[in-house]
């Protein structure tokens, strides 16, 4: 596992670049996890996947049923740092029907990959 740098909260979109969408996951029924993808207007491409989960949460119109919400993902990426992103399976809004990727935490890391 890499070590751990400072933690930062983001909590924004990202944009995940066209055709980069992991095809195995997709067939699978899963978000493909984007290769490369854009955050605050710098590229990034994923190295690697570290941990991945779920998280469910309650039917919104009030049966009992509980609904997968989130795929969630660890990555190492380059421009190095660790990241944790997720996808959400329905979007927030209409508006925003493609918003879907977001950038919950990064650690960035020194270049050598040590902590500064």
């Amino acid at each position: 596992m890499p070590p751990k740098g400072r933690q930062e909260f983001v909590s924004e979109e990202i944009t995940p670049v066209s055709g980069t969408g992991r095809a195995a996951a997709m067939a699978r029924g899963e978000p493909g996890l984007p290769e490369r993808f854009t955050w605050r207007d710098r590229e990034y491409r994923v190295l690697g996947v570290v941990e991945q989960w779920k998280s469910s949460g309650p039917c919104k119109s009030g049966s009992d049923e509980m609904y997968l919400r989130r795929h969630w993902y660890r990555i190492v990426t380059e421009p190095h740092a660790v990241m944790s992103v997720y996808c959400e399976r329905q979007a927030r809004s209409r508006k925003r029907a493609t918003s879907r990727w977001f950038l919950y935490t990064v650690e960035e890391l020194a270049a050598d990959g040590q902590d500064d």
